[in-house]
């Protein structure tokens, strides 16, 4: 492609997290020109890093699954995932705990988790568990090609997808139930309805309100989570030297203040008067930003009403020795009332009293071992909250109130923490100010309902030329979801201009 048709084809794309970072590389590897612009002074997103000197850690996203994608992303950029960042294959899932109660081992063999669950929970609910996965695995495999890796599709689309693919995924795809009432068809034990409920947080989510779809989540973390060397904040820095590699320019420190819709594309402008113009453009950022942004002859995407949004979270990053149950890289500890815990936060707009906590052990490996020997531990304490960071902001003695609750819950399930130094705290007014139009909500709209992975945006816009990606559209929340995302905005905006000059 020559350099005359190259600049007709600038891209200009708005944010740096996973979903920019990707579809900068699928545009680039196809030769078009793209330049990148984030308001933070390295790229990432929420695959962040916090905590100085020694302490430094991961302060978003922890789990890596899904490595199809960027396998799939990588090839067309000519390498191989595993030549831009190390990883290992975790045994061990997740390590999870109650309130004094035992503590149980979700292993990624099948059959060794099923015997750890009959010793666990008895021989019915290990039964229940292999036909749980075979029913995740049937749902996986009906919408992985025909909704995850696709254009977002209406409920008919979908539907004629699925038929195409393969008639009898139409029956198993459970959208009408919720993933609370589904498990409770596979196990008796509260406690593992419990544990395979959470992954309804996953996508930010209750488990009494999100469809049983969500339980295709088991299946992708049966099928492979990884530990990435230097954390998921390396990663994303990993694919922003590929971009560099394939022509990518990049801007950091440029917060978008504006986005003016031109006869010749766009021209986005910054807090300091500084501007960015090109052809097309795809943002990045959360889609509920845009329409305060925009200036264009239709309007952008609504944004979502506080009642649709996803959790937000509460994180504690600290150093810490723990003593009592030894956790794993990732360890879950389960509140004693689910339901009280979700009602708090989607009915009544608050921290729950006991909340779950899930904790990520930055120094150890999927089965708890430790590589630093007796020196304080990088520890990331992850509790659900509600999504009201553009209307509230926690007081210092509100802070300090959560932490409170937060680490007597973790006692109580075993695990004593003895924190050292600063204990940094981030709430749903933090993700708000980082991620504006978001409220706080980490994961955009809830997937509360069998309608509501149609009601998120997808990559096309009603503004020719203007193009969305990230977890707030189409096809979800989370790193692999994300990075679809940006792949798929990417091929749109492709296509949209083949067609245009055939």
């Amino acid at each position: 492609m020559n350099s005359a048709i190259r600049h007709r084809n600038r891209v200009i794309v708005v944010g740096a997290g996973i979903s920019g970072l990707c579809c900068a590389i699928s545009l680039a590897a196809k030769g078009v020109e793209v330049e990148v612009l984030e308001k933070e002074a390295v790229s990432g997103g929420k695959m962040r890093l916090v905590g100085g000197g020694d302490a430094r850690m991961d302060g978003g996203p922890t789990v890596f699954t899904m490595r199809w994608v960027f396998d799939e992303l990588l090839a067309e950029a000519g390498c191989g995932l595993e030549d831009i960042i190390g990883l290992s294959k975790c045994d061990v899932l997740a390590r999870h705990a109650w309130s004094h109660g035992p503590q149980f081992d979700l292993f990624a063999n099948r059959a060794e988790s099923a015997d750890a669950i009959g010793q666990f929970a008895g021989k019915a609910d290990a039964t229940g568990y292999l036909r749980f996965c075979r029913d995740s695995g049937k749902v996986h495999d009906a919408l992985k090609i025909s909704f995850m890796a696709a254009p977002r599709p209406n409920p008919v689309e979908l539907v004629a997808r699925i038929a195409r693919q393969n008639p009898l995924g139409l029956t198993r795809l459970r959208s009408f139930s919720t993933l609370w009432s589904a498990l409770g068809g596979y196990f008796s034990d509260q406690r593992l309805r419990q544990l395979f409920a959470r992954y309804s947080t996953y996508v930010g989510s209750s488990p009494f309100s999100a469809p049983a779809t969500l339980m295709l989540i088991a299946h992708v973390e049966q099928e492979g989570v990884w530990l990435v060397e230097g954390g998921m904040h390396a990663l994303s820095q990993a694919l922003e030297k590929t971009a560099k590699r394939l022509g990518v320019v990049f801007r950091h420190d440029f917060p978008v203040t504006r986005i003016v819709q031109q006869s010749t594309g766009f021209s986005v402008v910054g807090k300091d008067g500084e501007t960015s113009n090109g052809a097309k453009l795809i943002f990045c950022g959360d889609a509920s930003a845009l329409q305060g942004l925009l200036q264009a002859n239709r309007p952008g995407p609504k944004p979502v009403p506080q009642k649709h949004r996803s959790l937000s979270a509460v994180v504690f990053a600290m150093q810490a020795k723990p003593s009592g149950m030894t956790p794993a890289r990732h360890t879950v500890l389960f509140s004693d009332n689910y339901k009280a815990e979700f009602d708090a936060i989607f009915k009544h707009s608050q921290l729950p009293e006991k909340p779950t906590v899930y904790v990520c052990a930055h120094d150890r490996d999927d089965r708890g071992a430790i590589a630093n020997g007796d020196s304080p531990e990088r520890l990331y304490l992850l509790i659900n909250a509600p999504a009201n960071g553009d209307t509230k902001t926690f007081s210092h003695s509100e802070t300090d109130e959560c932490l409170k609750r937060t680490m007597r819950q973790v006692e109580a399930c075993g695990l004593k923490l003895q924190p050292e130094g600063t204990v940094s705290a981030t709430g749903p007014a933090d993700w708000n100010t980082m991620f504006p139009g978001s409220g706080g909500a980490i994961y955009g709209r809830a997937s509360h309902g069998w309608m509501a992975s149609f009601s998120r945006p997808g990559s096309k816009t009603t503004i020719p030329g203007l193009y969305l990606a990230g977890g707030s559209v189409h096809p979800g929340a989370g790193v692999p979801m994300a990075a679809l995302s940006g792949q798929l905005a990417a091929k749109s905006l492709l296509l949209d201009h083949a067609l245009m000059h055939r």
